[in-house]
């Protein structure tokens, strides 16, 4: 799964509600506070991965030339090339491994600003943030499609890419996570 921005804001509201439903964690200054501040932790993981592919992309054109003689498999390239890049960077490509790692993050800075309260093992608060993280991605995928399929067969043509297909394609992506109850 690939973080992306616009999952942002929804993923930390699922691991805000995921710690809540737990009783495991008491919330000291209730929810918003921590919904915010693994906002920011997903934001900066976003944001490393999009450098990271900006700069592969950065490479990938300065040889172009050598990519186009050779003949060479642009996303088997570009999957090299990003592998090296984010180890060099600190980004995590595995996904049990990167999403492990989140969660730690998000536990550490929740319990740092003293956003929470527990009394059991943080490994298992750690693992409900990282579950709630990996259930999210596999529902982003099908949500997606619903959603892509909607806006399909709406009574107007909808140009996909363009700005009223992106707040729609929010609007209804909202929609159904709030079905699934997301």
């Amino acid at each position: 799964m690939r973080l992306l921005s616009g999952h942002v804001q929804f993923i930390a509201e699922k691991i805000a509600r995921e710690l809540s439903n737990s009783k495991l964690v008491t919330f000291s200054q209730g929810d918003g506070p921590v919904v915010k501040a693994v906002s920011v932790q997903l934001i900066d993981e976003v944001e490393l991965e999009k450098s990271v592919d900006a700069e592969v992309n950065r490479i990938m054109g300065e040889k172009e030339e050598d990519i186009d003689f050779y003949q060479a498999d642009r996303k088997q390239l570009f999957r090299m090339i990003k592998r090296k890049v984010a180890a060099q960077r600190g980004l995590i490509l595995e996904t049990g491994d990167r999403f492990n790692d989140l969660a730690h993050r998000i536990l550490d800075e929740l319990y740092e600003e003293d956003l929470i309260n527990y009394t059991v093992s943080e490994n298992l608060i750690k693992n409900l943030i990282g579950k709630a993280i990996l259930d999210y991605g596999k529902r982003q995928d099908e949500i997606e499609d619903i959603v892509h399929e909607k806006l399909r067969h709406y009574k107007r043509s909808i140009i996909r890419g363009t700005e009223e297909y992106e707040i729609l394609f929010a609007k209804l992506y909202s929609e159904e996570l709030s079905k699934l109850g997301m």
